[in-house]
This record gives structure tokens, sequence and C-alpha cells, in this order.
């Protein structure tokens, strides 16, 4: 509580702070200055003594205000970092560059008398679209800023910069200490500024903060399958029709390492046995091998088709029977190539206690998907591919590995081919 009331008073005074990450996820740190007080003095310490690429988080609201769209449709970034268009101030820089330009840029970005014909497109200072809810929805420094500057009673709007040591690498924990040492920074921790939050905000205050997306248990039942007995639990969004469900076996609460599953709804692979994909062969891999352990968890999480839902997934089912692969389907229809959120699976595991999981995954985004948030992954566990592989799987397999970097091997799934001559 003490350290991030310190980092919002400095803020608020227009001092710059260190916003860390935990030391068991990035173990990285960003120097932060709220916008408004930005001066070149502050982008040339930056770029001396952190070195990383300056940004600016902004809410979702404003950038829509200075109508600063996204800058790709389809972010496939491995970290998804929420880019926006770069910009410069119109009126009063040259090249935008120089650390006086990007200063100025960036207080108008804080500035409410800012229109959007105040700002060039592109430009010099890139803009960063906090989720809304902040760290009680994303545990990442872009939220963790715009929540400090919350706490600290001045406009939500941060300028970050990653810190690097001068040997290119990332400063870590030690070195970010000592920079907080030297410099007189306040240093404080994402994870912190969540505590904080939970500890004084009321349920009408999170909501007031956008954080809306919130999951509730409902009620829970025994499910006996062929896999034997387990627990299911279901889950619903406040003030949605959305709900999710948990299928648990043994006990898991307080438990470390427990063995998960993150499934995505698939009405095709996992009732009708489509052999477009492969969805129901690793949902019936993962409830075996929880079985044969007697303990874990499988989150079955409704987000048919990568998240765009039946009919969108049924329109990329006809635009891949004319050639393309799942990927360019979905970016032809307008669509993100993968819209999956795992808030709600995070939220789902600490609902039921668990510690830390080994995530059966071969995706790298839900490992970074559930880093950003508050569950301890110890390990990732590949899902093998099951059986023969018939020619339209084979295609999905091979636009996961090479457009969607999954892990997996395409020589092997090359020597199950049903097809192969």
């Amino acid at each position: 509580m003490l350290r991030v009331e310190r980092a919002a008073q400095a803020m608020a005074a227009g001092q710059m702070v260190i916003l860390a990450d935990d030391p068991d996820r990035e173990n990285e740190g960003d120097i932060v200055i709220a916008c408004q007080f930005c001066e070149a003095e502050h982008i040339n310490f930056m770029r001396e003594h952190a070195r990383g690429m300056i940004c600016a988080p902004l809410t979702a609201k404003r950038l829509e205000e200075l109508q600063i769209p996204m800058m790709v449709d389809d972010n496939t970034s491995t970290l998804g970092t929420a880019m926006a268009v770069s910009v410069d101030a119109l009126k009063g820089t040259t090249t935008g560059i120089s650390a006086s330009d990007m200063a100025l840029t960036i207080r108008l970005l804080a500035d409410p008398a800012t229109r959007p014909h105040d700002l060039q497109r592109p430009g010099h200072v890139v803009p960063l679209r906090a989720k809304e809810g902040g760290v009680l929805v994303r545990l990442g420094q872009t939220e963790g800023s715009i929540d400090l500057a919350r706490i600290a009673g001045i406009y939500p709007a941060a300028v970050v910069c990653e810190i690097c040591n001068a040997d290119g690498t990332m400063a870590r924990q030690p070195e970010l200490r000592e920079i907080s040492e030297r410099y007189d920074l306040p240093l404080v921790h994402v994870r912190d500024v969540l505590r904080y939050r939970e500890a004084t905000e009321s349920g009408n205050e999170k909501r007031d903060n956008g954080a809306l997306r919130r999951i509730e248990r409902i009620d829970d039942a025994s499910l006996p399958t062929r896999y034997g007995e387990f627990r299911i639990v279901g889950y619903e969004v406040p003030g949605t029709d959305e709900h999710h469900v948990a299928l648990v076996m043994g006990e898991v609460t307080d438990h470390e390492n427990v063995l998960c599953r993150m499934h995505s709804e698939c009405l095709t692979g996992d009732v009708f046995h489509s052999a477009r994909c492969d969805c129901g062969d690793q949902l019936e891999i993962a409830l075996q091998a929880i079985a044969e352990e007697g303990r874990g968890v499988l989150l079955y999480l409704r987000q048919e088709g990568r998240g765009i839902g039946l009919i969108n997934k049924i329109r990329a089912y006809n635009l891949q029977d004319q050639g393309m692969d799942t990927y360019d389907a979905n970016i032809a229809l307008g669509l993100p190539a993968d819209k999956r959120e795992y808030w709600m699976g995070n939220a789902m595991l600490e609902d039921l206690g668990v510690k830390s999981i080994r995530l059966m995954t071969n995706n790298p985004a839900k490992i970074i998907g559930l880093e950003s948030f508050r569950v301890r992954i110890s390990g990732r566990v590949p899902v093998p591919v099951k059986g023969e592989v018939g020619p339209e799987l084979a295609r999905y397999l091979r636009t996961k590995v090479e457009r969607m970097d999954h892990r997996l091997d395409l020589d092997s799934i090359e020597e199950l081919r049903s097809d192969k001559a």
C-alpha cells in the first residue's frame, strides 16, 4: 500500500517512477511519468538511462476522442501489444523526434482541449491502448501506469519507457533497484497496484473504472464421464449472457503445478468431430491426461471459432472451401485471426484456488494471455496430434504453425497423413 501511495504522490508531483513487472513473469521495468508533466528533460533521461521504446499509454476513450486508430487491425505481435498509430503535434514541432517535440506531443495527448486535427499521423509518439478495467483485467505496465495516474488524481495518461542495460539486455530486479536508488525514483510493482485497487475500491468504483469483465460462480455439480467423475462449475460474466464452465477432478485448492487445459469451444470439432480441426482430439486428450493424474482442471471457454462466433466460423469455412486458409479467411471477413480473451480463465482458476498450473497447449499466445493476468504458469505440456491426419487437418495444422506460431513438429504431422502416398 505504501509503495503505491508513494509512487502516486510522485506522479502527482510531476516526478518519474519505476513500474516493474513481477520477478516470476517478464521481470522488467519501465520509467513512468504522467503525460501532463512530461518535459524534454524527462525524454532525454529516458533515452539516456532507460534506452527502451518511449510510448504513451492512453485509455480507449481518449484514443477514440482523438480519432487515433490502432496500428494494425490484426495484431500478431507475440505479446499482443496494443499499439496505436504514431502521432506528432501539428504545431510547435519541427521533425517531431527531438526531446522537446516529443514532450510537446505527449502533453497534448493529456490536454482535454486537444482535438484530432491538432495531431498529425504518423509521428514519433506511439500511444498504447490500455484495457478498460486496468490491472483488474490485465496485469501489465500499460494498465498499471494509467491506474497509478488515476490513484494520483491526475489525468489518466502516461509515458513509459522500458529500462535496458548498457549492453542491450533488459534490466531485471537488481538493476531496477539500483536505478531506483541512484536517481531516487520510487519503485513499485504492477501487482502492488492490483493489490491496492482490490483493497481500496468498492465494487461500484471498480465498475466506474471500466472493470466490468468480472466472473461470478453460479453453481456446481458432479459430472460422471467416460474419463471418471469431474465436478462441473458454472460461471457467468455479470451483466452479460456470457458463460463458461470448469471441469475439476480431485482437490485443486491451494495446489501447485495443477494440470490445466484451457479449451475454447468448438461445436464442429468437439461435438460433430469435424476433420477440419483437431479441437475434439485435444479435448479428449486433455480429459484423459487429467484423469490419469487424478487431479486437474479443464476450462471450457465459450469462444467459438477463436472468438468470432459460430456463424462467422461457417462463413470462414466457406472461404476455406474456396482456397483460403483459416487465418486469411478471418481477415477477409474483416475479423481478427484470433479474437479470444483469456482473463476469464485466470479468474476461474483464482476462484478455484489454484496456485500454479502446468498448461496443456501448443499455443504460446495462451501462455502469454494468462501470464498477462495473475495466474502463475509453472510449465507447458504439449498436446500431441492424435491418430491419422487427413488433408484438411494437415492444412489446418500447418497454418497453425506457420501463421500462428504454434509449437508443432510439421515433419511428424506429415508422417501421420492418412492420404500419404
